[in-house]
């Protein structure tokens, strides 16, 4: 298990069985999900997802690495933030994050981001760190770049979504970048 990552306005913590209530009551949603070949889901499915990330941090090698994302206000749970290696002789992990929409648009997921990365390249001893956005996000196009990543380009039609093929923006930034800006 994996420290608390402190931010000024939230923690991320490993997730606990019973989030999956709070899971759910963003996952459930159609505008949350619009850009992803998931959901929205059902009861069964959110239950299902915190099992699934519960098990992936309790593996040996762990390569999952799924936060809950909690107001530190309120102590509510507001979405979920996620560094995955995707690469260990390379060094390359991928960041996500989603956030409930009752919370869209206050910085939450620029905070989340802006723990994810050093935690990737601090604890995960990472060289590379990217994500991918729908095109159609700007929101999330928004954070992306907010955080010092750069945009590299676009990779046409690559996920299945229920609107069709999607196209994805890639963003990245290197660990030298980040110390730069550290």
């Amino acid at each position: 298990m994996i420290d608390v990552l402190k931010g000024e306005r939230v923690n991320l913590r490993d997730m606990e069985e019973k989030d999956w209530v709070d899971v759910h009551k963003y996952a459930s949603q159609d505008k949350v999900c619009q850009y992803q070949p998931w959901g929205p889901n059902s009861e069964q499915e959110s239950e299902d997802f915190v099992k699934q990330v519960i098990f992936d941090a309790k593996k040996e090698n762990r390569s999952r690495f799924v936060f809950a994302i909690i107001v530190k206000e309120n102590g509510k749970l507001i979405g979920a933030g996620e560094i995955n290696i995707r690469n260990y002789t390379n060094r390359v992990g991928e960041i996500a994050y989603i956030i409930n929409p009752e919370y869209w648009g206050l910085g939450y997921a620029t905070e989340v981001a802006k723990l994810l990365i050093p935690f990737g390249f601090n604890q995960l001893n990472l060289h590379r760190i990217f994500a991918t956005c729908d095109p159609r996000n700007i929101g999330s196009s928004r954070v992306l770049e907010k955080v010092g990543m750069t945009e590299e380009g676009r990779i046409r039609e690559d996920l299945l979504i229920k609107d069709g093929w999607r196209d994805s923006l890639i963003f990245s930034i290197l660990e030298q970048e980040w110390n730069k800006n550290d």
